[in-house]
């Protein structure tokens, strides 16, 4: 192929010419003749210069070494060659040249239309193909021929002597640097990933956020976010604020599901919001939550920590006086959390991997980076403006980070995202319980990573060192604060003003047949320096109970217990009572409030009843035998708790009277088996089985619908009883009132005869040694 195609250029080329110039110094020629499209730019003019070694046959200017030349270089140390453009106007003249160079280069697909020629020792040709070009090198000595765009370096061709070399130049032009089809080119300044495609369709991977490019082609994830009250100051050093109390995701990475989740509450006002607690979820591991007081949890169960690392499902764990520290990899991601309640810092340093996003990414995201299902954290409040905040005061405060000793890290780590945060938080939220300092903290922190030492600034700044923490003593609606000069839980406060609001301490009274309970809110007896410990009920003998977990304190009394006053009126019982504060003859002062909160129940008077029952047989007895035991059961009625006054058919028996059944055995060994009441009940007709039916004795247990019934001693020997309220059927024709209770044999095994009547589960144990078929046994009553 290579002397047809010598032949092209030297003889026809040169018979069918455009026009010829002799080239011997600078010149510019107008191609627009034959236009050429070089990586990516069309051209109209080619310039031409000799340096002494080389020609240089160049686009958009003459070649300057410091330049951004489109240019080619020639080797040509005789500096002078010929300029041929040649677009001969018979599509039969190119076939031969168009057809070497589809078989010779695979990315380029147009017809030759016109060439732009530069022969004299060598020769080299720039094919004009419309959207596509090629240098076409034929007869060069041993050496190179280099391709530049913008005055860098696309390709150096080598060629030996006496052979042809063809070159796309048609490649794609990615920020400012030549591309060639087919292949991806790396810009080490900026670690960028730019590939042009065989169609010439270019794309670019960056060193994207929080990626930083190292100059020599590593991007490296190397950053501090910080979250500090409700500001979230990304990897680059943006801010913004969150300002619902809904979890957001601060760190995702996309490739592992990683995610690093910062849950958000409010404190002292209901519409500021401080991040709360973090959570270290890694789909595949146990999850790890960092939480206020310093505390830690691994798969929702506590740990306890130390100074010295403990490592959790891949996390190194370790806490001091300052907070909790969380050291981890993932997907090559190397990450350390710390958090002390306020303030969160999450510093990153390796190569970047995966896809990152979250907060720390992109602080302006909020949207997409919240995590909360429940809408109600969205929920916005407005409380009214603190009066006792100086703005201005507060602004200078937060720019001390640009006085010393603070100025001398300014230009390592700008200031000015923090004083952002610190400004915009205290001109709207009290400057208590060591927050300002909390700010100026976390610039510290900051420089701290640039190897920049703050020495003595808490002093300068009049900060302390960090307070006392109130460890895992604060529930969930409690945070941890200062209560006139010391450190203890107070309420948050969207939970305290559903209180405050209504000018109280606790909730209203609980009413339950004869007996009344109020609980009071621990915190907010805190906060108004009340001791709960000094708090009792007319009776000084009746005290709160405090719940450890909640810290609520609840008092309790019945009508006839703890001091309670009763009184009534034409249609209502009022018990009464009072919370007040125990008072001490050796007292000689106090520091608390008098406390007097009153509070009662009121029940209809009960109506009286000439209506009065009679027991039919005064004892019943039934003979049973079950296996080798033959035995009675005898059921008797009494109207005293100690079982001495026996219900006889001449005895009364009013409604809501309480009356005491007793269920006595005769034959049995009460060290082998006992007697288990499984279940009373009540019917307006002799059948056990008739409707309606009242239960008073359900599986073992009293039931819990009806207050007035008491089981005493089931299962636990050969007897038992249990006390209820007499009581008549409504609506019913019948004035009877037919009792049922059921029994059973139970082989004594570790006390499992015993129904299990706790309050949290109603249900009786399963009896695996029972003996026989069920007894029943029944009583009647009539008016």
């Amino acid at each position: 192929m290579l002397l047809p195609l010598l032949y092209l250029f030297a003889f026809a080329g040169l018979a069918d010419a455009s026009f010829t110039i002799l080239v011997n110094d600078n010149t510019q020629v107008d191609t627009s003749d034959c236009p050429i499209t070089y990586y990516g730019q069309e051209y109209t003019t080619v310039y031409t210069n000799f340096t002494g070694e080389d020609l240089f046959v160049c686009f958009n200017g003459y070649y300057n070494p410091e330049g951004n030349g489109d240019c080619i270089r020639v080797p040509n140390t005789d500096n002078i060659t010929y300029f041929i453009l040649n677009n001969k106007n018979d599509p039969s003249y190119w076939t031969d040249l168009t057809n070497f160079v589809h078989s010779s280069v695979s990315t380029v697909t147009n017809n030759v239309t016109c060439y732009l020629h530069f022969p004299y020792k060598s020769s080299m040709a720039l094919l004009g193909m419309g959207s596509q070009s090629v240098v076409y090198w034929y007869n060069p000595p041993p050496t190179f021929i280099s391709v530049l765009v913008n005055g860098h370096l696309v390709e150096n061709v080598y060629a030996i002597q006496n052979t042809e070399v063809l070159s796309d130049t048609s490649g794609c032009r990615i920020s400012g640097l030549g591309v060639k089809p087919g292949t991806t080119r790396l810009n080490l300044e900026t670690c960028s990933s730019m590939t042009c495609s065989n169609s010439r369709i270019a794309s670019m991977e960056t060193c994207s956020l929080p990626g930083q490019c190292d100059g020599n082609g590593t991007c490296s994830v190397k950053g501090l976010c910080t979250v500090t009250g409700p500001t979230v100051i990304d990897f680059s050093g943006q801010i913004n604020s969150v300002s619902d109390r809904c979890e957001y995701s601060l760190l995702h990475d996309q490739s592992t599901g990683f995610s690093l989740k910062a849950n958000f509450l409010e404190r002292r006002r209901r519409d500021v919001s401080f991040v709360d607690s973090l959570t270290l979820d890694f789909s595949e591991r146990d999850d790890i939550q960092l939480l206020q007081g310093h505390r830690v949890t691994v798969a929702g169960s506590p740990v306890t920590l130390t100074g010295s690392v403990q490592t959790f499902s891949g996390v190194d764990l370790s806490k001091d006086q300052t907070g909790v520290t969380a050291s981890f990899s993932v997907n090559g991601l190397s990450v350390s959390v710390f958090f002390d309640g306020t303030t969160a810092r999450i510093y990153t340093e390796t190569s970047a991997g995966g896809s990152l996003d979250g907060l720390c990414v992109d602080s302006s995201n909020v949207s997409s980076s919240m995590l909360s299902s429940d809408s109600s954290c969205q929920d916005q409040y407005e409380d009214p403006a603190d009066d006792t905040i100086d703005c201005a005061a507060v602004t200078q405060q937060c720019d001390i980070l640009k006085s010393a000793p603070f100025s001398s890290c300014n230009l390592y780590v700008d200031p000015e995202p923090y004083i952002i945060a610190c400004r915009s938080t205290l001109c709207k939220y009290p400057s208590v319980d060591n927050l300002r300092c909390q700010f100026l903290k976390a610039y510290a922190k900051a420089c701290e990573k640039k190897q920049v030492d703050l020495q003595n600034w808490w002093t300068t700044a009049q900060c302390h060192h960090p307070q006392p923490i109130c460890g895992d003593k604060c529930s969930d609606h409690e945070f941890c604060g200062d209560i006139h000069g010391n450190t203890d839980c107070r309420c948050r406060a969207i939970f305290a003003s559903q209180y405050t609001e209504q000018n109280r301490l606790g909730g209203p009274t609980v009413c339950q047949d004869n007996t009344a309970s109020l609980t009071l809110v621990g915190c907010l007896l805190k906060e108004k320096s009340i001791d709960y410990t000094h708090l009792h009920l007319n009776d000084q003998t009746c005290t709160g109970v405090i719940d450890p977990d909640s810290h609520m304190l609840k008092f309790s009394f019945s009508s006839d217990s703890c001091g309670t006053e009763v009184t009534t009126n034409n249609s209502q019982v009022i018990f009464t009572n009072a919370v007040v504060t125990r008072n001490s003859s050796s007292d000689v002062i106090t520091r608390q409030d008098e406390v007097f909160i009153e509070f009662s129940c009121s029940h209809p008077k009960p109506e009286l009843q000439n209506v009065a029952f009679k027991i039919i047989d005064n004892s019943v007895e039934v003979f049973l035998q079950s296996g080798e035991w033959k035995y009675s059961v005898t059921m008797k009625a009494y109207s005293d708790a100690a079982h001495t006054q026996l219900l006889d058919p001449k005895s009364d028996v009013r409604l809501n009277q309480k009356i005491w059944i007793v269920l006595e055995t005769n034959g049995l060994d009460e060290d082998v088996v006992s007697v288990v009441t499984d279940s009373c009940w009540a019917t307006s007709e002799d059948s056990p089985n008739s409707v309606p039916r009242y239960d008073l004795i359900r599986d073992g247990c009293a039931n819990a619908q009806d207050g007035t019934v008491s089981v005493m001693g089931n299962g636990e020997g050969t007897s038992n009883s249990f006390s209820f309220n007499m009581f008549e059927f409504s609506g019913k024709g019948t004035s009877e009132v037919y009792l049922h209770c059921q029994l059973q044999l139970c082989v004594k095994k570790n006390n499992n005869c015993v129904p299990g009547c706790s309050v949290a589960a109603r249900r009786r144990r399963s009896l695996r040694h029972r003996l026989g078929f069920p007894a029943l046994i029944s009583m009647a009553w009539t008016q």
